[in-house]
């Protein structure tokens, strides 16, 4: 007679989720991560624009 291995733990399968995904807030609906800048004073805000100007602005 055969003695019954105990059986391994077995990972969980993955599940799907129907919640609705317009109900959960997205990373575009905050303002974080639009390029703003933290601090700053004149001089860099002027180095920043005329840094980030499109070509057709000069």
């Amino acid at each position: 007679m055969t003695t019954a291995s105990t059986p391994e733990p077995r990972e969980p399968k993955a599940a799907l989720i129907f919640d609705d995904p317009l109900d959960q807030q997205s990373s575009d609906d905050t303002d974080r991560g639009w390029g703003e800048q933290s601090g700053g004073d004149s001089v860099s805000d002027l180095k920043r624009f005329l840094d980030e100007k499109p070509p057709h602005h000069l």
